[in-house]
């Protein structure tokens, strides 16, 4: 496939019509719709209705409830995937085999099996198309004025780090069936929720090398975990605590990175502005020094609308976008060895995970029944 003509919008279908698709993609959609970037030529939804419905409000020429039929007929260039992980391999392979590029929302898929076949059905080359995770807090401007300025040294070495995504789900939020469970959703919230600040940890930090995790499920009757803790060690040497729960009625998204010239800390919840981020010097840092890290310049707020426009601009140029390939199999891969790690009671090393290892292919690695709620004894 060529790069796509760069005055032309690029014709974008929508599968799942659901809240996110509502909330979050179409009115990035529609904005970049507006400015000449993307054009919505059709929407795909298993309930008729409801892809009817979303189709007639937004003015979506062609719905359908078949997926395949939608990229034989329309053709489109980008195919946003808004479903639950189950289906985003079999759905972005048929969309990559389709000749459109893929914007797959998050978690990826619930397996780096799946992941990697991802990655197989695209076409190869330079120009794509290719497949990407919908991971928005990489493409927030505090997020790239600091990305930038740690890969300049500016705040010398970093040492230490905190990733922490404390929120709070109730037992309604768990009644959605493919929620909470293995071989639907690939995990709890280390993959479901605290996977965004993950993978923002380590495109700040760079390439992890170790990770000892635990997790446990204390509160909801689900399969898979509600709360984990992990160390992750980098290649650079700095080491750092992640912490994911929907346990905590004091929600709050954090990252705090201490360096040999600095403290950098982002706190917010769902998506952060420039205000959000707080730099502290070290001792002795010039003030005009200082200065210049606080000029985070013109404030583009994380969002699905950030994203967007940078991978809109990288079809056009026919390259590789920030979130695809190994780009957004680093996350993964590090979600997968903190539950690993959790299983085994061992410490999980990068690129130890692949084919013949029961954890490539499911993130409980089979294990059968796993429950780690608290005893009755235990709580004596």
């Amino acid at each position: 496939m060529s790069p796509h003509h760069p005055s032309s919008p690029l014709r974008t279908a929508v599968v799942g019509t659901g809240g996110i698709a509502r909330g979050s993609h179409l009115p990035a959609l529609r904005t970049l719709a507006a400015e000449g970037g993307t054009e919505l030529v059709a929407a795909v939804d298993v309930d008729a209705d409801a892809v009817r419905a979303f189709a007639d409000e937004s003015g979506i020429p062609y719905a359908s409830t078949d997926l395949d039929a939608m990229l034989d007929e329309v053709r489109p260039d980008l195919v946003v995937l808004c479903t639950p992980p189950a289906v985003h391999r079999e759905q972005s392979v048929a969309a990559l085999r389709a000749g459109a590029w893929v914007w797959c929302e998050k978690p990826p898929c619930p397996s780096l099996a799946d992941y990697d076949a991802v990655e197989a059905a695209e076409k190869g080359g330079d120009a794509g198309p290719y497949a990407s995770i919908v991971f928005q807090h990489r493409f927030g401007s505090g997020a790239r004025h600091v990305r930038r300025l740690l890969r300049e040294g500016a705040f010398g070495r970093p040492l230490v780090a905190h990733c922490q995504t404390t929120w709070y789900r109730d037992a309604a939020y768990y009644a959605v069936p493919w929620r909470g469970r293995w071989a639907t959703e690939g995990g709890g919230p280390a993959m479901g929720h605290g996977i965004h600040q993950t993978d923002l940890l380590l495109d700040l930090m760079g390439p992890w090398s170790e990770v000892r995790g635990m997790a446990a499920r204390l509160v909801h009757d689900v399969e898979s975990e509600d709360v984990s803790t992990a160390q992750v060690r980098f290649a650079s040497g700095a080491v750092a605590t992640v912490v994911n729960s929907v346990l905590s009625p004091d929600e709050v998204s954090r990252i705090r990175i201490d360096c040999e010239r600095a403290t950098i800390e982002l706190t917010h919840l769902y998506g952060y502005r420039n205000a959000d981020w707080r730099l502290t010097p070290a001792p002795g840092v010039a003030e005009e020094t200082v200065a210049a890290w606080r000029d985070f310049g013109p404030d583009e707020p994380s969002s699905h609308l950030a994203q967007l426009r940078t991978l809109v601009a990288d079809i056009r140029a026919g390259r590789r976008h920030a979130t695809s390939g190994a780009g957004g199999r680093r996350t993964l891969e590090l979600i997968t060895g903190l539950y690993k790690s959790a299983f085994t009671d061992a410490p999980v090393r990068a690129g130890e995970i692949g084919p013949g290892d029961p954890y490539y292919t499911a993130l409980h690695g089979g294990a059968p029944g796993w429950a780690p709620a608290l005893k009755e004894e235990e709580h004596a």
